[in-house]
C-alpha cells in the first residue's frame, strides 16, 4: 500500500517490477557526495582589528603624568641648599699695613700743636696785627643798572605774544608783573643737556573742551549768492566719470595710472551736449604709502586727453570704485608666509641655543652659553620685527572700473560740434 501511495518509489522499480537499488538525492544543498554545500566567498575575511587594552593605556598615561610631573617639581624646587661656592678670598685673616700700626687709638693721643708761624697767617692779618694799613682790594667795575619799567613791559608783551595758544582758557587770572633784577644769572639751555620738557599731547578731553570754547560765528547770513553757471558746456562738481583701468597697480612702488572712459559724459545743465566721448584717456597717479592693515589704495586722476589730441588738466580729482568709496581693493598680500619662516628660524634659532645646557657645566662654559643664547635671540627677534615692518602689497588688474570724482566746475567744449 505503501508503495502505490508514494509515487517517487513506483518510478524506482524496473520495467519487470523488480525494484531498484535507492541512490543518494541529488539537491542543491547536498550534492552526490553527501557533503553539505560550502558557500562560495567572493571577498576575502576581513582583517582583524587590533586593539589596546583600556588598563594598559591608563597606566601608561598616568605613569607619563607621574614623570612630567616630576620633571616640573625638580625644575621648580632650588638648588643653593647644601653646596655653597668656595671662598676665594679670606675676610677673617687679613694684615694691618704698617702705616696704621702706628697711629693713636683715640682723639686724646693727637699730639698737640704749636703757636702758629708768622707765615702761617698770611700777609694781610700780619698787616693788620701790625698795625699797618690793609690794602682795599679791588671789586672790579659797578654793576650796569637795571631795564627800565617802561623795558620790562614791553619785554612782558613781546613775550605774552610770543606764548599766545591758539585756544586760550575761559578763566583769566591776574599775572603779576616780573621784576628782572639787575644782574641774572643766565639761565641754562635745557634743550642742549636733554632736559627739555616733552610735548604733551592733547588728551581727547582737552580738544573737546577746545571746540567747546572756540570764538562763535556772529554772521547769521551768508555772504554768497547764487551764481549762474561758468559756461554753457560745463561739467559741474559732482559728476561722475566712468572709465577703466588700462594699467595694473601694485603698491610695492609708486608709479602713473592710465584708464580709459568707458561712457560718453554730457554736460551738466542740460544733458544733451557730449563732452567727454568714449575713449578718452585719463592720467593719475597712486600713493604706495600703505600702513598694516589697510586694503585700500589711493589714488587721484592729473590729466584728461581726448581722442582728438587735446587735453586739460584735472588737478588731482579723486579716484573712487564704481560704488563710490574712496580708493580701490582688489587684491591684498600680507606675506604671511614669509612672517611665519622668520618666526619659525627665530623658534629653532632658539632651540638650538637651549639645546646644549646642563648642570654640570663650568661657569665660562655656562656664560659662553648664556651669551650666544642671548645674541641668538635678539637675531630671531630682529628677524621677525624686519618681518612685521614690510607693509602689505596692494595690487589691481587692468581692466578693474574706476570712477573720476570730479570736485570742481570743469569747463569743456562740444566734442565733434
Amino acid at each position: 500500500m505503501s508503495d502505490e501511495r508514494d509515487p517517487e518509489k513506483q518510478e524506482m522499480r524496473t520495467a519487470d517490477g523488480t525494484p531498484q537499488p535507492e541512490t543518494a538525492d541529488d539537491t542543491d544543498e547536498r550534492p552526490l557526495t553527501g557533503e553539505p554545500v560550502a558557500p562560495m566567498r567572493l571577498r576575502p575575511e576581513p582583517p582583524r582589528v587590533t586593539r589596546l587594552s583600556r588598563k594598559v593605556l591608563a597606566g601608561l598615561g598616568l605613569i607619563a603624568g607621574l614623570g612630567v610631573g616630576g620633571a616640573l617639581l625638580y625644575a621648580l624646587q632650588t638648588r643653593n641648599a647644601g653646596d655653597q661656592s668656595q671662598e676665594l678670598y679670606s675676610t677673617d685673616n687679613r694684615s694691618t699695613p704698617e702705616g696704621l700700626n702706628g697711629l693713636p687709638k683715640d682723639y686724646s693721643g693727637v699730639p698737640r700743636l704749636g703757636p702758629p708761624l708768622p707765615g702761617d697767617l698770611g700777609r694781610p692779618i700780619l698787616s693788620a696785627q701790625n698795625g699797618q694799613p690793609v690794602p682795599t682790594p679791588n671789586m672790579g667795575a659797578p654793576a650796569p643798572p637795571g631795564p627800565s619799567p617802561e623795558e620790562q613791559r614791553r619785554a612782558q608783551e613781546l613775550e605774552a605774544a610770543r606764548t599766545a595758544r591758539l585756544f586760550s582758557s575761559t578763566e583769566t587770572r591776574p599775572v603779576s608783573p616780573a621784576i628782572t633784577p639787575p644782574a641774572a644769572a643766565p639761565v641754562p639751555d635745557l634743550a642742549s643737556l636733554g632736559l627739555a620738557p616733552q610735548p604733551t599731547t592733547p588728551s581727547a578731553q582737552d580738544r573737546q573742551l577746545a571746540f567747546l570754547n572756540q570764538a562763535p560765528d556772529q554772521r547769521t547770513a551768508s555772504p554768497d549768492r547764487i551764481a549762474a553757471p561758468a559756461s554753457a558746456n560745463v561739467l559741474q562738481a559732482g559728476a561722475v566719470i566712468s572709465a577703466a583701468l588700462i594699467t595694473g597697480i601694485r603698491s610695492d612702488l609708486p608709479g602713473q595710472i592710465t584708464a580709459q572712459v568707458t561712457e560718453n559724459i554730457y554736460d551738466s545743465p542740460t544733458g544733451r551736449i557730449l563732452l567727454i566721448p568714449q575713449g578718452t584717456r585719463v592720467i593719475g597717479q597712486y600713493d604706495n604709502g600703505v600702513g598694516f592693515g589697510q586694503r585700500r589704495i589711493l589714488l587721484v586722476w592729473n590729466r584728461l586727453i581726448f581722442p582728438n589730441g587735446r587735453s586739460i588738466v584735472l588737478e588731482r580729482q579723486p579716484g573712487a570704485d564704481a560704488e563710490g568709496y574712496a580708493g580701490l581693493e582688489d587684491g591684498v598680500d600680507y606675506h604671511w608666509r614669509e612672517l611665519f619662516k622668520a618666526a619659525a628660524l627665530s623658534t629653532l634659532l632658539s632651540v638650538g641655543a637651549e639645546a646644549g645646557s646642563s648642570g654640570q657645566e663650568s661657569d665660562i662654559i655656562r656664560a659662553l652659553r648664556n651669551g650666544a643664547s642671548d645674541s641668538i635671540n635678539q637675531t630671531g627677534q630682529q628677524i621677525v620685527q624686519r618681518q612685521l615692518d614690510i607693509a602689505p602689497t596692494l595690487t589691481i588688474r587692468p581692466g578693474f572700473p574706476v570712477r573720476v570724482i570730479v570736485t570742481r566746475d570743469l569747463v569743456l567744449e562740444p566734442y565733434g560740434g
